[in-house]
């Protein structure tokens, strides 16, 4: 019998046991899954942030963490955490994000706003919207979600560039890499997206200099990580006119703080963190799989490069 730990807040165990217990029966497998440590040893970890488990040492037969989350800057920092750790790649996760950023990245090309919020009798036909075709995207970051979504937006006719630290190659995305690559895809980004990790080496990556990169009236869409951005920068950019808007759904600080200056920008759309989720019912498949893997001495999928930071 495999025994596993649910390392997370008190929420989750509803949510995720029934999934996760179907998904080790539909694998094969014979795990007794707990909530809370109980004394007894286990074999494996499922991790998401915001439980009572922080010193990992504590359990010292643990053969791999399963993290819930894509992102793990909260926990590959923990000293303590010296087992394999995987982070989450899930199916309903990577769909829900081609939708937010597609919609979201049409928004800003068609220039729906000025319609949603303009009901005020003025007949505004004056600016037509170029063709897709027309419309420079560029995405920074082209990993499982960044990748998607450059993939999704060329689909859709749109001029895709990606950019990501290591080279890649992805069919009919033109793919950046390098400082030189960077500069390539912010001055060529008529509407940004930012799908990178957050990383030292990505931590404030669109200073003023980046930002001051970018075509006139530039959209921003950041579903990513919110340090990705220097606050100030944005807000200065914005407030001058040199980038058009930011749709923002992830920040420093979450919840936002209602006095924080995001909110009272017009050049900002706030949403909270709603961009995509982990969904119980297809990550549980993937925690499984990867159970099934370790008990095979097969090579767990999504491992995390401790040095890399994802």
């Amino acid at each position: 019998m495999i025994r596993a730990l649910l390392a997370a807040p008190a929420r989750y165990w509803p949510e995720w046991s029934p999934h996760l217990t179907h998904a080790f029966a539909a694998a094969g497998l014979e795990v007794d899954l707990v909530a809370e440590p109980d004394g007894g040893d286990f074999d494996y970890v499922i991790y998401a942030p915001g439980g009572t488990l922080s010193d990992f040492s504590t359990l010292p037969g643990v053969k791999a963490v399963f993290s819930l989350w894509a992102g793990v800057e909260k926990i590959i920092g923990n000293p303590t955490l010296t087992m394999p750790l995987t982070r989450m790649v899930d199916p309903g996760l990577v769909e829900g994000m081609v939708e937010f950023v597609t919609g979201h990245v049409l928004r800003h090309h068609l220039g729906m706003d000025a319609h949603i919020h303009g009901q005020d009798g003025v007949w505004r036909n004056d600016v037509v919207p170029p063709l897709a075709r027309n419309r420079k995207v560029s995405v920074l970051g082209l990993g499982q979600l960044g990748g998607a979504c450059a993939r999704a937006l060329a689909g859709l006719n749109f001029d895709v560039v990606g950019w990501s630290r290591r080279a890649k190659e992805i069919p009919g995305v033109a793919c950046l890499s390098g400082d030189d690559g960077l500069e390539e895809a912010l001055a060529r980004a008529e509407i940004l997206v930012l799908l990178l990790p957050l990383t030292p080496s990505t931590g404030n990556l669109l200073d003023a200099k980046r930002l001051a990169l970018l075509p006139q009236g530039a959209c921003i869409v950041n579903p990513g990580r919110g340090p990705l951005i220097d606050d100030d920068a944005l807000l200065a950019a914005l407030a001058s006119g040199a980038l058009g808007h930011a749709t923002l759904d992830v920040f420093r600080q979450e919840p936002l703080p209602p006095e924080h200056p995001f909110w009272a920008s017009k050049g900002v759309t706030v949403t909270p963190h709603i961009a995509s989720a982990t969904r119980p019912e297809t990550a549980a498949q993937v925690v499984a799989e990867n159970m099934r893997r370790a008990e095979a001495g097969a090579l767990l999928l999504h491992l995390v490069d401790r040095a890399a930071g994802y």
